[in-house]
């Protein structure tokens, strides 16, 4: 792995829309890379200081970790600025076209890899909190961006339309958890933690619900 990789957190903050409500919220966006290209994770709500972290580096690609409108609101309008694609699971097609409806986009496949200073990004397809929901780890560098998946504390909420409580748990139970105890966990909002911080409470979450 590159030792020039580096991960930047900006923090945005807007609104999040769905079942006729709406709620405001902080959005970590995650801007991952070197010196001289960078994958954007989560183009949430402002564009300008998510542009201001990117300098003059060029933008590899734009990761959507699900298509709720606080993770996606301005992806297509930065990709077009940058020259990027914009990624997104198709399982979230739905959720995106309530955003940018006709906005094309590139579908990530699970267990998909995406280059970026001298590593790579793995997919990991984690249904749950949305149908296309996923994470991303980077198995070098011990760390994973895991959206609305997983939080310090529990599961990301599942109390609203194409979301589903079991489906998370699993994903978490099966798809997470399993990663070494000493992974970062960067989370869509909030403080991040760890698969070995968050591993022993899992039955606490099944026996509390969502």
């Amino acid at each position: 792995m590159s030792g020039r990789l580096r991960i930047e957190r900006v923090v945005t903050s807007g609104v999040f829309e769905l079942d006729g409500g709406s709620w405001d919220v902080d959005n970590n966006v995650w801007v991952v890379g070197d010196d001289d290209q960078v994958i954007v994770i989560d183009a949430a709500h402002d564009a300008k200081p998510v542009m201001e972290a990117i300098g003059d580096r060029d933008v590899v690609a734009v990761v959507c970790t699900h298509g709720h409108n606080d993770h996606v609101t301005f992806a297509p309008q930065l990709a077009e600025d940058v020259y990027a694609p914009v990624l997104v699971h198709p399982g979230d097609d739905s959720l995106w076209q309530l955003t940018h409806p006709g906005e094309s986009y590139w579908p990530l496949t699970d267990g998909q890899r995406i280059a970026i200073a001298g590593t790579e990004l793995h997919v990991i397809h984690a249904p749950g909190h949305s149908p296309g929901s996923v994470c991303l780890y980077i198995p070098e560098a011990d760390t994973l961006f895991s959206g609305d998946t997983l939080f310090a504390g529990g599961p990301g909420a599942t109390g609203r339309s194409f979301s589903d409580f079991p489906t998370i748990i699993g994903s978490i139970r099966d798809r997470l958890l399993t990663l070494p105890e000493h992974t970062r966990v960067y989370t869509g909002h909030g403080d991040g933690t760890t698969i070995g911080a968050e591993a022993p409470h899992l039955a606490e979450w099944i026996a509390r619900g969502f």
